[in-house]
This record gives structure tokens, sequence and C-alpha cells, in this order.
């Protein structure tokens, strides 16, 4: 899944793409490499992002949204959003395929209704709080098993109201720690329990950072082992910046566990 973030205060790539040439440009390059989705979103949801209103999440997409469906046809796309306003003109616009919703539905209480009666993928992300107080919300009675149920929770409802193509995400970097982050990762293969496909967004994260001591822009290193990390623990779907490193990460591990 290549990041395409319409934004100009996303933490990597905030500015890169809010003129329509270069995220065209961008969308057209993530596909070329290998990119089996795109996802889209105009709502930086870095820890401290500004609160933007709903008129201007979509002033911001909508015309990404159209030209990207024009010039480049059947591609998924997949909308970063947790408003159900958005995602309702998204797909009038644009046919989307799949909402990535930070908040798990708790942002908005119409969105798993409006996810059902599109028909579109879900992907159902842990997280706590809101991007502005999130990092204040770290305290587990026990981290995997606290995140599993919250998500359990979450899918039964959506399967209830008759989404049938759910994807869970644990929300590496939104209400962890750098050490959580790093026992999320370490245990995602308890994740096998929900019966959803697990995507994982580590992609040049603090988590990474803080680490290795770098910028978000020498982190290509680093995201491509724990993106390795990821698939050997049996995520699904990578949610990434660079498309290119990604699939190569993917075709290297099949590779491994064909032999």
């Amino acid at each position: 899944m290549g990041i395409l973030n319409i934004t100009p205060d996303s933490f990597y790539d905030g500015g890169k793409h809010s003129a329509l040439k270069s995220a065209i440009e961008t969308a057209g390059k993530m596909i070329s490499e290998g990119a089996s989705m795109l996802d889209i979103g105009a709502f930086s949801s870095r820890p401290g992002a500004e609160m933007i209103t709903e008129v201007t999440e979509w002033a911001r997409i909508k015309p990404v949204l159209k030209e990207i469906r024009s010039c480049y046809g059947t591609i998924p796309i997949s909308i970063d959003t947790f408003r159900s306003g958005i995602v309702r003109r998204a797909y009038d616009e644009a046919g989307i395929d799949i909402v990535n919703d930070i908040s798990g539905g708790d942002f908005d209480n119409q969105m798993f209704d409006t996810v059902a009666n599109l028909g579109v993928a879900y992907v159902c992300m842990h997280m706590r709080g809101n991007p502005q107080t999130m990092q204040t919300c770290t305290e587990y009675e026990n981290l995997v098993q606290d995140i599993i149920k919250n998500l359990a929770v979450k899918l039964a409802k959506l399967r209830a109201v008759g989404v049938c193509s759910i994807l869970v995400d644990p929300g590496f970097g939104f209400a962890k720690t750098i050490d959580q982050n790093y026992e999320l990762l370490q245990r995602l293969n308890a994740f096998e329990i929900l019966d959803s496909p697990v995507l994982v967004g580590v992609s040049r994260k603090s988590m990474i950072t803080k680490v290795l001591d770098c910028l978000p822009s020498e982190a290509l290193n680093g995201s491509s082992v724990l993106n390795t990390m990821a698939l050997m623990k049996g995520a699904a779907v990578l949610r990434v910046h660079d498309v290119k490193e990604a699939v190569e990460c993917v075709k290297l591990y099949t590779k491994l566990i064909t032999a």
C-alpha cells in the first residue's frame, strides 16, 4: 500500500504532494514500482497535528482522487479518513475501494454503516485519544491483549452490519511508546486470532528514527528492516512511503519461505 499524503504537515512527506501534478506523478511512480493499492489522505495524523475541518479535507483530496482514477484506471484506492462524509463523497467521485480509518470508527458513529452500505473494504486501526492526545494514552494492563480485545469488539460490530472485507492495523505509533511498538511487532503473530489480514504501517516512523537517532528522511533502511520483520511475523499488507524497496522486501521474503 503506497502512501500518498495530500497534507502540508505530515511527519515525513508533508507538503511534497500538495500540488496536483506532484501527487499524480508520485502515484504513477508507486504504481510502476509495484504498489498493489494507493492510500490517499488529506488529514495529518502525526502527534500534535492540527485538526482541520471536513471542508478543508475534502478540498485537498477531491482533485487528486478524480485525477488518479482518471489516469490510473482500476488501481485500488484507499481513502485515509475517519469521516464518513468524506468516504461517501470519495466513493461518489472516484469509486474508492478501501477505507483506512485511524480511529477504528471511534470518531464517527456513522462510519461502520457507511462502509457496509457502500460495500467497500475497511482497515480498522487501533488507537487511543486523538492525534493531539494519543501520546498521553499509553498505559495498558497488557498491551497486546488489550489491543486485540479492542479490535475484536469492533470486528464483531463491523461484521454485524455487513462489512465483509476487513483488515486490522495494530496502530504502530498511535498511543504507543517506542518500547511498546517493538513489543507489538515482536508479538504480531498474536493477531492471527482475529482472523483478519494484518496491515502494518511502520514506514519512517519515530520507532525507527528515535532508535537510530536519525531523521525520517534517513530512515529508509530501518523501514526495510522492520517491514521484513513484519512479514516474518504475519503481516499481509505493508503501508509504505517507499514502494520499490517494500516490494523488494516482499520478493526476498517470498523467496525465502518457498526455498
